[in-house]
């Protein structure tokens, strides 16, 4: 259940293979920055331009919830982790469904990463997602946004679409805006790694995602299931 079913709801994707607390910090940012009602996790079943995740999808899943249990203004969206054919997740399909949930008036907001925005010509169908949401990049001190300068399709759609905060609220869809977020150099790879060898990952994650990597064993071998 979503808490309401107004203003502009922050939709964020991955594979959260831990989550950890560069995602979660990237949410409540967004949510602040970007005036958002609501953010709303949806954690792929099967990504389609990554690697399988090392962990199982079920697991994933349990983490992103239990981490955001006590976090009012957050939610979890299963669907995709508990698709019964296991299919591909990718985005077009991700924001068709969340048009239906949501209706076609909805102010949406996919959140994405600098460097997922930079990849953003090799997303299935991703001229289509401009008309399902709006797209907020994070973008890091330090790291600029290498999008926009040249003459690619995604620099003229940067340059068209480009906007701030405050066009989110007026339309449904088709606005870019970039917001500034704090920069965290923490990875799920480095994480997983750490677990791998043994080590310890306190503050890189949640102490409920600890408490659930510890219970059920993860990451602690090359199965990582």
């Amino acid at each position: 259940m979503h808490e309401e079913r107004g203003g502009v709801l922050g939709l964020f994707g991955g594979t959260f293979d831990p989550l950890h607390v560069a995602h979660l910090r990237l949410a409540i940012e967004a949510r602040e920055a970007l005036g958002l009602a609501e953010v709303c996790f949806i954690p792929a079943g099967r990504p389609a331009l990554r690697d399988a995740p090392q962990c199982a999808a079920v697991h994933r899943l349990a983490m992103v919830e239990r981490a955001l249990a006590d976090l009012p203004g957050f939610s979890v969206d299963a669907a995709e982790v508990l698709d019964p054919a296991g299919r591909p997740s990718y985005t077009v399909e991700t924001l068709e469904r969340q048009r239906l949930l949501h209706g076609a008036q909805r102010p949406l907001v996919l959140l994405l990463g600098a460097d997922a925005f930079a990849r953003f010509e090799a997303w299935h169908r991703w001229r289509e997602l401009f008309g399902l949401a709006h797209i907020a990049v994070a973008t890091r001190a330090g790291h600029e946004l290498k999008v926009g300068a040249g003459n690619t399709a995604l620099d003229r759609e940067f340059a068209a679409r480009q906007g701030d905060a405050a066009d989110l609220a007026g339309a449904s869809a088709g606005r870019i805006v970039c917001f500034a977020i704090t920069a965290l150099e923490i990875s799920a790879t480095a994480i997983r790694r750490r677990l791998a060898l043994g080590l310890g990952v306190r503050y890189l994650v949640a102490d409920a995602v600890l408490d659930y990597i510890d219970s059920h064993q993860l990451y602690r071998t090359s199965h990582g299931h």
